[in-house]
């Protein structure tokens, strides 16, 4: 399990917790919530959170002053790369770049188990997530998996170091 992190702007703690905790917390229904209101009656392609790490999954949290601020999470396609899921940062904390410390917090995490490619879905409209995967050297890719000839599907990609 990786050491928490502690940032400064904001005090955010970002750290490894099991998948039934961020669902007991609401986080993944406020993000089924908001896709729902974005794409209604399409697919959010979640996670189940029972037995998620027994695959090799990971969640993080963000926690602000001690409260649930957000979260992300991935999990291995193959012995190289891993795929982002549930990126999601509450409504209240939006905008002070909790978002892109979640995520380079998961690249690294993902890096320090082995994984060195990091791929990842989000939808056309999403815009401020696709600006925040391009704003980290995020490149497109052709949709993979579920996503293959979801219309309004966009698929990144990122190749990242392994941890020393």
């Amino acid at each position: 399990m990786a050491a928490p992190e502690t940032q400064a702007a904001g005090v955010a703690v970002i750290e490894v917790v099991t998948a039934p905790e961020i669902a007991r917390l609401g986080l993944l229904a406020e993000l089924d919530a908001e896709l729902n209101l974005r794409y209604p009656g399409e697919p959010t392609n979640g996670v189940e959170p029972a037995g998620f790490e027994d695959g090799g999954g990971c969640f993080l949290i963000a926690r602000l002053a001690g409260e649930p601020a957000g979260c992300g999470a991935f999990r291995p396609t193959d012995a190289a790369t891993v795929e982002l899921k549930r990126m999601y940062v509450r409504h209240a904390h939006r905008g002070r770049g909790l978002a892109g410390r979640l995520l380079e917090a998961l690249e690294r995490e993902a890096a320090r188990r082995g994984f060195t490619r990091v791929i990842l879905e989000t939808g056309t409209r999403q815009p401020e997530a696709i600006a925040l995967y391009r704003r980290h050297g995020y490149e497109p890719i052709a949709n993979f998996g579920d996503y293959v000839g979801l219309a309004f599907s966009v698929c990144f990609g990122k190749s990242i170091a392994r941890a020393p």
